[in-house]
């Protein structure tokens, strides 16, 4: 494993190490919806080093997308300050 995907699955597993239990099963549920809402953001856990990110109109929907809507403002908050906006 290069440097930097070791980073990257150190950095993933952080930012799910921040989640409640409440929240893993939030995110879960919020895999099988087709799209985020526009306008919310998220952090894509395939690259979470990219930061936070916002939906467009058009925008796909990363699979591995984490959304701000999906977990609390104080664990957002950590999220953030993981992964940099």
């Amino acid at each position: 494993m290069s440097h930097d995907a070791k980073r990257e699955a150190i950095t993933r597993e952080a930012v799910l190490a921040l989640l409640s239990d409440a929240e893993v099963a939030k995110v879960s549920r919020a895999e099988d919806e087709p799209r985020l809402i526009e306008g919310d953001e998220y952090v894509d856990l395939e690259d979470p080093s990219a930061g936070v990110r916002q939906v467009h109109a058009k925008s796909a929907r990363p699979r591995t997308a984490l959304p701000r809507s999906a977990v609390s403002d104080a664990t957002w908050g950590k999220i953030v300050g993981l992964v940099g906006r």
